[in-house]
């Protein structure tokens, strides 16, 4: 048996009661993914953001204060904007 926490109190500890399992009872247990497969399936597809087909890239980039102060005044989305400007000029230089 475990000891206590000392976080939780020990009415608290008392009122739970789960017996350990019996080692007929771990060679019984098989994995999640072969018990209830397509709830696994969908929970490892769900987890983080979708894979973008460009995906941008992250870089160091120094600029004059008054240009940077200038992007933020506008608020958030401030890196956006200044990626869409940067974008626009690349065009106009096509």
């Amino acid at each position: 048996m475990s000891k206590k926490p000392d976080h939780i109190k020990q009415q608290n500890w008392d009122d739970v009661d789960i017996p350990e399992l019996a080692d007929d009872e771990f060679k019984r247990m098989r994995p999640a993914s072969e018990v209830v497969p397509g709830i696994v399936d969908d929970f490892k597809r769900s987890r983080g953001r979708p894979r973008k087909e460009n995906p941008k890239v992250s870089t160091t980039l120094r600029l004059d204060p008054e240009v940077l102060d200038y992007f933020r005044e506008e608020g958030k989305g401030w890196q956006t904007r200044i990626n869409e400007a940067l974008r626009e000029y690349v065009a106009s230089q096509r």
